[in-house]
Protein backbone atom coordinates (compact mmCIF):
# COMPACT_ATOMS: atom_id res chain seq x y z
CA UNK A 1 0.00 0.00 0.00
CA UNK A 2 1.27 3.22 -0.79
CA UNK A 3 2.15 5.59 2.36
CA UNK A 4 -0.40 7.96 3.45
CA UNK A 5 0.46 11.51 4.35
CA UNK A 6 -1.20 12.93 7.43
CA UNK A 7 -3.82 15.48 7.19
CA UNK A 8 -3.70 18.74 9.73
CA UNK A 9 -7.26 19.24 9.05
CA UNK A 10 -8.06 16.38 10.39
CA UNK A 11 -5.60 16.24 13.06
CA UNK A 12 -3.98 13.41 12.42
CA UNK A 13 -1.07 11.42 14.24
CA UNK A 14 -0.66 8.06 13.20
CA UNK A 15 -0.05 4.92 16.32
CA UNK A 16 3.00 3.64 15.19
CA UNK A 17 4.28 2.15 18.84
CA UNK A 18 3.42 -1.69 19.21
CA UNK A 19 4.62 -1.68 22.66
CA UNK A 20 1.84 0.89 23.05
CA UNK A 21 -0.48 -0.13 20.94
CA UNK A 22 -0.17 -3.81 23.06
CA UNK A 23 -1.24 -1.76 26.15
CA UNK A 24 -4.27 -0.28 25.08
CA UNK A 25 -5.59 -3.35 23.36
CA UNK A 26 -4.74 -4.90 26.68
CA UNK A 27 -6.39 -2.33 28.63
CA UNK A 28 -9.30 -2.51 26.15
CA UNK A 29 -9.52 -5.66 27.12
CA UNK A 30 -11.91 -6.97 23.87
CA UNK A 31 -13.91 -10.09 23.87
CA UNK A 32 -15.27 -11.94 20.37
CA UNK A 33 -18.98 -10.84 21.55
CA UNK A 34 -18.10 -7.39 21.82
CA UNK A 35 -20.06 -4.72 19.72
CA UNK A 36 -17.50 -2.13 19.07
CA UNK A 37 -17.20 1.27 17.38
CA UNK A 38 -13.55 2.62 16.81
CA UNK A 39 -13.61 6.35 16.43
CA UNK A 40 -10.44 7.44 13.65
CA UNK A 41 -9.00 3.93 12.57
CA UNK A 42 -6.39 5.46 10.88
CA UNK A 43 -3.57 3.48 9.15
CA UNK A 44 -5.39 0.36 11.02
CA UNK A 45 -2.54 0.79 14.30
CA UNK A 46 -5.74 -0.18 16.45
CA UNK A 47 -7.95 -2.01 14.09
CA UNK A 48 -6.23 -5.15 13.05
CA UNK A 49 -5.39 -5.94 16.95
CA UNK A 50 -9.29 -5.27 17.89
CA UNK A 51 -9.59 -7.65 14.86
CA UNK A 52 -7.54 -10.13 16.05
CA UNK A 53 -10.01 -10.24 19.35
CA UNK A 54 -13.30 -9.20 18.13
CA UNK A 55 -15.42 -11.24 15.46
CA UNK A 56 -16.60 -8.11 14.03
CA UNK A 57 -15.97 -3.96 14.41
CA UNK A 58 -17.42 -0.33 13.01
CA UNK A 59 -15.57 2.11 12.43
CA UNK A 60 -16.03 6.08 11.88
CA UNK A 61 -14.08 7.99 9.98
CA UNK A 62 -14.16 11.11 7.61
CA UNK A 63 -10.91 10.88 5.71
CA UNK A 64 -12.07 9.25 1.82
CA UNK A 65 -8.10 7.99 1.01
CA UNK A 66 -7.99 6.04 4.49
CA UNK A 67 -11.94 4.85 3.93
CA UNK A 68 -10.79 3.26 0.23
CA UNK A 69 -7.65 2.10 2.03
CA UNK A 70 -9.75 0.30 4.82
CA UNK A 71 -11.98 -1.25 2.22
CA UNK A 72 -9.25 -2.82 -0.03
CA UNK A 73 -7.68 -4.64 3.41
CA UNK A 74 -11.05 -5.68 5.43
CA UNK A 75 -14.23 -7.25 4.25
CA UNK A 76 -17.85 -6.14 5.19
CA UNK A 77 -18.27 -9.27 7.07
CA UNK A 78 -15.21 -8.04 9.34
CA UNK A 79 -15.21 -3.80 9.50
CA UNK A 80 -18.38 -1.72 9.05
CA UNK A 81 -16.92 1.53 7.58
CA UNK A 82 -19.17 4.67 8.47
CA UNK A 83 -17.83 7.46 6.18
CA UNK A 84 -18.40 10.63 7.94
CA UNK A 85 -17.50 13.02 10.58
CA UNK A 86 -17.47 11.30 14.30
CA UNK A 87 -19.20 14.75 15.35
CA UNK A 88 -22.54 14.28 13.50
CA UNK A 89 -22.96 10.22 13.72
CA UNK A 90 -25.76 8.93 15.79
CA UNK A 91 -23.81 6.35 17.83
CA UNK A 92 -26.80 4.70 18.75
CA UNK A 93 -27.55 3.57 15.15
CA UNK A 94 -24.31 1.22 16.29
CA UNK A 95 -26.51 -1.17 18.61
CA UNK A 96 -28.73 -0.66 22.35
CA UNK A 97 -24.92 -1.43 24.34
CA UNK A 98 -21.30 -1.16 22.60
CA UNK A 99 -18.11 -0.43 23.58
CA UNK A 100 -16.42 2.96 22.00
CA UNK A 101 -12.24 3.23 21.47
CA UNK A 102 -10.46 5.37 19.78
CA UNK A 103 -7.37 7.74 19.23
CA UNK A 104 -9.18 10.90 18.89
CA UNK A 105 -8.08 14.16 17.07
CA UNK A 106 -6.98 16.46 19.36
CA UNK A 107 -9.08 19.52 17.62
CA UNK A 108 -12.26 17.50 18.04
CA UNK A 109 -11.71 16.09 21.64
CA UNK A 110 -13.68 17.94 24.03
CA UNK A 111 -16.90 18.49 21.70
CA UNK A 112 -16.07 14.56 20.58
CA UNK A 113 -16.61 13.52 23.96
CA UNK A 114 -19.74 16.14 24.76
CA UNK A 115 -21.54 14.74 21.79
CA UNK A 116 -20.72 10.80 23.23
CA UNK A 117 -22.30 11.44 26.60
CA UNK A 118 -25.93 11.89 24.67
CA UNK A 119 -25.60 8.28 24.43
CA UNK A 120 -24.37 6.82 27.73
CA UNK A 121 -27.27 4.99 27.93
CA UNK A 122 -25.53 2.56 24.94
CA UNK A 123 -22.46 3.09 25.98
CA UNK A 124 -20.49 0.54 27.93
CA UNK A 125 -17.23 1.90 28.54
CA UNK A 126 -15.00 3.96 26.60
CA UNK A 127 -11.26 3.95 26.31
CA UNK A 128 -9.77 7.09 24.61
CA UNK A 129 -6.19 8.51 24.00
CA UNK A 130 -5.87 11.94 24.18
CA UNK A 131 -4.03 14.79 24.75
CA UNK A 132 -2.37 14.34 28.41
CA UNK A 133 -3.21 17.61 29.56
CA UNK A 134 -7.40 16.86 28.22
CA UNK A 135 -7.27 13.79 30.52
CA UNK A 136 -5.65 15.46 33.46
CA UNK A 137 -8.58 18.18 33.09
CA UNK A 138 -10.97 15.04 32.95
CA UNK A 139 -9.97 13.51 35.84
CA UNK A 140 -9.20 16.96 38.08
CA UNK A 141 -10.40 17.06 41.76
CA UNK A 142 -12.03 19.98 43.34
CA UNK A 143 -9.62 22.83 43.81
CA UNK A 144 -6.72 21.52 42.07
CA UNK A 145 -5.54 24.39 38.89
CA UNK A 146 -6.85 21.39 35.86
CA UNK A 147 -10.43 21.11 37.72
CA UNK A 148 -12.93 22.72 35.46
CA UNK A 149 -16.12 23.28 32.56
CA UNK A 150 -14.65 20.15 31.01
CA UNK A 151 -14.25 17.77 34.58
CA UNK A 152 -17.65 19.05 36.00
CA UNK A 153 -19.66 18.14 32.99
CA UNK A 154 -18.04 14.63 31.95
CA UNK A 155 -17.67 13.32 35.79
CA UNK A 156 -21.65 13.69 35.99
CA UNK A 157 -21.91 11.54 33.39
CA UNK A 158 -19.17 9.14 34.10
CA UNK A 159 -16.62 7.65 36.01
CA UNK A 160 -12.88 8.19 34.65
CA UNK A 161 -9.81 6.32 35.11
CA UNK A 162 -6.04 7.81 33.85
CA UNK A 163 -4.54 4.99 32.44
CA UNK A 164 -0.81 5.41 31.08
CA UNK A 165 1.34 8.38 29.68
CA UNK A 166 2.03 8.22 25.63
CA UNK A 167 5.01 9.61 24.54
CA UNK A 168 5.16 11.70 21.58
CA UNK A 169 7.68 9.51 19.67
CA UNK A 170 4.84 6.85 19.66
CA UNK A 171 3.13 8.32 16.95
CA UNK A 172 4.34 10.20 13.05
CA UNK A 173 4.44 12.55 13.04
CA UNK A 174 5.12 12.84 16.72
CA UNK A 175 2.99 15.93 18.06
CA UNK A 176 4.34 18.54 20.59
CA UNK A 177 2.65 17.41 23.31
CA UNK A 178 2.54 14.01 25.30
CA UNK A 179 -0.67 11.86 25.25
CA UNK A 180 -2.47 9.89 27.49
CA UNK A 181 -5.19 6.79 27.84
CA UNK A 182 -8.31 7.14 29.64
CA UNK A 183 -10.92 4.99 30.42
CA UNK A 184 -14.53 6.57 30.76
CA UNK A 185 -17.70 4.00 32.30
CA UNK A 186 -21.02 5.77 32.19
CA UNK A 187 -23.49 5.60 35.37
CA UNK A 188 -26.31 4.03 35.30
CA UNK A 189 -28.06 6.81 36.62
CA UNK A 190 -26.34 10.30 37.74
CA UNK A 191 -24.91 10.06 41.22
CA UNK A 192 -26.07 14.08 41.56
CA UNK A 193 -29.22 14.07 38.92
CA UNK A 194 -30.15 17.44 37.33
CA UNK A 195 -33.56 18.44 36.65
CA UNK A 196 -32.23 20.90 33.83
CA UNK A 197 -29.44 19.55 31.92
CA UNK A 198 -28.98 22.51 29.87
CA UNK A 199 -29.41 24.83 32.92
CA UNK A 200 -26.92 23.11 34.87
CA UNK A 201 -24.48 23.37 31.71
CA UNK A 202 -24.91 27.12 31.47
CA UNK A 203 -24.33 27.49 34.82
CA UNK A 204 -20.85 25.24 35.21
CA UNK A 205 -19.91 27.31 31.94
CA UNK A 206 -20.99 30.41 33.66
CA UNK A 207 -18.92 29.52 36.65
CA UNK A 208 -15.89 28.83 35.09
CA UNK A 209 -15.94 31.62 32.23
CA UNK A 210 -13.48 34.09 34.30
CA UNK A 211 -11.89 31.58 36.85
CA UNK A 212 -10.01 34.07 39.22
CA UNK A 213 -13.38 35.37 39.97
CA UNK A 214 -15.32 34.28 42.74
CA UNK A 215 -19.29 32.76 42.12
CA UNK A 216 -20.80 36.32 43.20
CA UNK A 217 -19.90 37.74 39.84
CA UNK A 218 -19.69 34.58 37.78
CA UNK A 219 -23.06 33.63 38.79
CA UNK A 220 -24.60 36.88 39.47
CA UNK A 221 -27.37 36.11 36.85
CA UNK A 222 -28.47 33.22 38.64
CA UNK A 223 -28.12 33.82 42.12
CA UNK A 224 -28.78 36.95 43.83
CA UNK A 225 -26.99 36.96 47.80
CA UNK A 226 -29.73 35.86 49.28
CA UNK A 227 -29.90 32.63 47.28
CA UNK A 228 -26.05 32.20 47.98
CA UNK A 229 -27.70 32.09 51.82
CA UNK A 230 -30.33 29.59 51.39
CA UNK A 231 -27.83 27.51 49.19
CA UNK A 232 -25.81 27.52 52.42
CA UNK A 233 -22.69 28.72 49.63
CA UNK A 234 -19.77 31.17 50.12
CA UNK A 235 -19.91 33.58 47.48
CA UNK A 236 -16.43 34.51 47.45
CA UNK A 237 -15.48 30.87 46.38
CA UNK A 238 -14.51 30.28 42.90
CA UNK A 239 -16.23 28.07 40.68
CA UNK A 240 -12.89 25.38 41.14
CA UNK A 241 -13.41 24.83 44.71
CA UNK A 242 -17.08 23.20 43.81
CA UNK A 243 -17.79 19.86 43.37
CA UNK A 244 -19.87 18.43 40.66
CA UNK A 245 -22.63 17.74 43.50
CA UNK A 246 -22.76 21.47 44.80
CA UNK A 247 -23.03 22.64 40.81
CA UNK A 248 -25.95 19.81 40.56
CA UNK A 249 -27.39 21.45 43.60
CA UNK A 250 -27.18 24.94 42.70
CA UNK A 251 -28.97 23.88 38.98
CA UNK A 252 -31.94 22.44 40.86
CA UNK A 253 -31.99 25.15 43.42
CA UNK A 254 -32.61 27.35 40.03
CA UNK A 255 -34.71 25.26 38.28
CA UNK A 256 -37.19 25.26 41.26
CA UNK A 257 -37.19 28.08 41.52
CA UNK A 258 -38.29 28.54 38.06
CA UNK A 259 -40.69 26.19 38.07
CA UNK A 260 -42.50 27.73 41.31
CA UNK A 261 -42.55 31.77 39.32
Amino acid sequence: MSSHIPRKRFGQNFLVDSRVIRDIIFAIGPKENDVMVEIGPGLGALTRPLLEKLQHLHVVEIDRDIVKRLHDEFTPDRLTIHEMDALRFDFSSIGERFRVVGNLPYNISTPLLFHLSQFNANLIDLHFMLQKEVVERMVAVPGSKDYGRLSVMLQYCFAMEYLFTVPPDAFRPAPKVESAIVRLIPFPAPEHPVQDKSLFAKIVAAGFGQRRKTLRNTLHEFLSPDDFTQLALDPQLRAENLSVEAFARIANYCSNRQQEK
